[in-house]
């Protein structure tokens, strides 16, 4: 009988340097197998590499992947930190230090949603020798769309639930999050919101490092063509926080990349469309 894939037993911490100071992060790790899918979260509060991706992880363990889910630094149980740069490039260096400190040193697949997207890109410009095959979703690069005004409803809601965190604030971004509101439940709403009332810190930290440094993820429109990785972009037709046409600039830009947009899809494709996204990647990542 197998063991049950859940969040408490595949839970782990490392401690790696960051700007000459240990940061002790978090991240849960299913799976033997030979190669690995690492899973990088989005910058909603709250936000975990479990809550985004659990519906993904038993596919891919069952395909015979080991999956690593890493809560980035200022989420989750992973230590709070102020970002005074790119918080892109910051993920970038963690998840490299967290590789190098599990012996993981050969290529590994990707998928990023949203942040994690955008963190997945800055990782593979700055590590090529290290990238397999790449899934981006909700993000890649930090562009402005050229039709919806920026910053987009979603985000502006996302700014007012790190400043003022309430249930009422939660529910007004999670309407706007996916296509179909009706499926979140009571239950998850006060899971989320338990999440984001435990680590205050990290509300104050993100906060603080939107004003020190507000551009915190960055535009690497002009710098996709150097990826030359195998990518699938997955977009939500509906996406209210990041629109689908900058979906078409990431694979405009990257000479490798291919594009599924899901209609009636908000901004958390992985999760709206579990099944058939499940069915895509195993099918992406395991044929040339």
């Amino acid at each position: 009988m197998s063991t049950p894939i859940t969040e408490e037993a595949s839970s782990r911490f490392i401690t790696i340097t960051e700007n000459g100071q240990p940061l002790q992060l978090h991240y849960n790790d299913v799976g033997q197998g030979e190669q690995t899918v690492v899973m990088l979260h989005g910058s909603g509060p709250g936000a975990s590499g479990w809550a985004n991706f659990y519906r993904n992880v038993e596919p891919l363990v069952q395909a015979g992947y080991r999956v690593i889910l890493l809560d980035c630094p200022g989420w989750s149980k992973s230590d709070s930190i102020v970002s005074t740069g790119s918080r892109s490039d910051l993920n970038a260096r963690c998840l490299k230090a967290v590789l190098d400190g599990l012996g993981i040193t050969g290529r590994v697949h990707i998928i990023g949603n949203s942040m994690g997207a955008h963190s997945t890109v800055s990782f593979a410009l700055s590590n090529p020798e290290r990238i397999g095959k790449l899934v981006l979703m909700g993000g890649g690069t930090g562009g402005p769309s050229q039709f919806v005004p920026m910053p987009t409803e979603g985000i502006k809601l996302i700014g007012a639930l790190y400043r003022d965190p309430t249930v009422e604030n939660l529910k007004r971004m999670m309407s706007v999050f996916v296509y179909d509101s009706s499926s979140l439940t009571e239950e998850l709403y006060q899971q989320r919101l338990a999440n984001i009332l435990a680590r205050r810190d990290h509300l104050e930290n993100f906060v603080k490092s939107l004003q020190v440094f507000p551009k915190q993820f960055t535009d690497y429109g002009h710098r996709l063509s150097e990826i030359q990785a195998q990518t699938l972009v997955i977009w939500g037709r509906d996406d209210r926080f990041v629109p689908l046409d900058v979906g078409l600039r990431v694979i405009w830009g990257m000479p490798n990349a291919e594009m599924h947009i899901f209609n009636q899809c908000g901004h958390w494709a992985q999760w709206e469309h579990a099944d058939k996204f499940n069915r895509m990647v195993r099918d992406f990542f395991s044929h040339p």
